[in-house]
């Protein structure tokens, strides 16, 4: 089975479970919460009335989440199953979306310059081995004009598997295919997981940018955040006493989040 189809089948699972823990918090979302964090809220902007492509949206709690907001949304996913997931949670929440599954690498003609806004967020980049084929897809999705907005977690963060003690199992830059074998889901530690193995890659922070600019778009923003208002590193962030999470090495902080914002000319 090549990487591609093994990330499926792995995700695949993923979101038939998924909304069956407390990570995903369903029952909040359809009584009115938004499951949006204030790095991609800042870089949007208003969404109200704008064609909104959410790149790699699993099961759907953020691309409805932006159309609680006004926008009018599209949800890209290669999971068959998050697709579903995402049309039968739309339907319950009463929001108006499309869902499409479709490689987020081979961007499909229909949605060529069809939006406003090109969102991705947490999670992203670990499953892509092409770059340039997905700054492409992101970039032939805009409208002239049109803004593609991207958070991830820092490649620091994702280096380091454990802080104390320091352990770190993954390079920070590109270094080709690595097989990592999961036993259970981030969202729920109690559910083992069937399909255990997936292929991820590392992407450095120059990679990235390199590859959107490479797309065409113009950078506009690019911010190395040092905090962050969730914890998506356990045991590797800690908690300080103003609520937000830090990754804190030889008592120094090292960056949580990357995230830009670019446009097309």
């Amino acid at each position: 089975m090549d990487a591609h189809l093994l990330n499926q089948v792995n995700w695949d699972e993923r979101a038939e479970l998924h909304g069956q823990d407390s990570y995903y918090d369903i029952a909040g979302f359809l009584s009115g919460a938004s499951s949006l964090r204030e790095a991609e809220l800042i870089l949007a902007g208003e969404v109200a009335g704008r064609d909104l492509l959410h790149l790699q949206c699993h099961i759907g709690l953020d691309t409805l989440s932006w159309a609680r907001l006004g926008a009018v949304v599209t949800g890209l996913d290669f999971s068959g199953v998050a697709v579903r997931r995402a049309r039968a949670l739309a339907d319950q929440a009463r929001l108006p979306a499309t869902f499409v599954q479709s490689d987020v690498r081979d961007l499909p003609a229909g949605l060529r310059e069809g939006f406003d806004l090109v969102v991705a967020t947490y999670g992203v980049f670990t499953w892509i081995d092409d770059l340039g084929a997905w700054a492409r897809s992101a970039a032939a999705a805009l409208r002239a004009g049109g803004r593609l907005v991207v958070v991830d977690i820092h490649p620091l963060a994702q280096m380091i598997d454990q802080r104390d003690p320091l352990i770190v199992d993954s390079p920070y830059a590109d270094a080709g295919p690595q097989i990592v074998q999961t036993t259970t889901s981030y969202a729920d530690a109690t559910k083992r997981l069937e399909n255990q193995h997936t292929v991820q890659w590392s992407h450095s922070v120059g990679e990235i940018v390199s590859a959107v600019a490479a797309a065409g778009l113009r950078i506009d923003v690019l911010e190395e955040h040092l905090s962050t208002d969730h914890n998506d590193r356990p045991s590797v962030l800690t908690q300080d006493g103003d609520g937000r999470w830090r990754l804190r090495v030889w008592d120094y902080d090292l960056p949580v989040l990357v995230s830009l914002a670019a446009t097309r000319a």
